[in-house]
């Protein structure tokens, strides 16, 4: 078997990104929260003396229960750089939306912000997206994209 399973955020206020995920884009809890700590988790982490809070959230469009989005915060968290979108490594969650300017909207009234502007763009077989960058209320970068044939003139 292979199969992806789980995208995971740290954050420094878990219950607040989590309700943000569940209110504004869609993600819904299955139970699956969690309270970490032990050798084992230690071994794993190579941290001492760790200890892991969260919950696991289903991401919108998929199954009962994979794949999820998983929002973790340790009891000791290390300063954090500023994600941006052209830094290497994580870049960004991506959701399809019905509607980009609305869910940008719920995305600032909820506390996060915008980064760049929304856009369309014109891709193959007469098919358009229309396209932002906005960021969550701890500054991770998520991509609104909604897909549509072009409207004609």
């Amino acid at each position: 078997m292979f199969r992806y399973v789980h995208t995971n955020l740290i954050a420094k206020d878990p219950d607040k990104l989590i309700l943000f995920y569940k209110k504004v884009l869609h993600c819904r809890s299955i139970d699956e929260k969690r309270d970490l700590k032990g050798d084992w988790v230690d071994r794993l982490t190579s941290l001492k003396d760790s200890h892991i809070k969260g919950e696991h959230l289903l991401l919108p469009g998929y199954g009962d229960d994979h794949p999820t989005l998983e929002i973790f915060s340790y009891d000791a968290l290390k300063e954090s750089v500023a994600p941006e979108i052209n830094r290497p490594g994580f870049g960004h969650l991506a959701f399809e939306v019905a509607d980009v300017e609305m869910t940008l909207s719920e995305i600032i009234r909820a506390g996060g912000g915008t980064l760049g502007e929304v856009v369309t763009a014109d891709y193959p077989d007469g098919v358009e997206a229309v396209l932002v960058y906005a960021r969550d209320p701890e500054g991770n970068i998520i991509e609104l994209q909604s897909w549509r044939k072009k409207r004609e003139l």
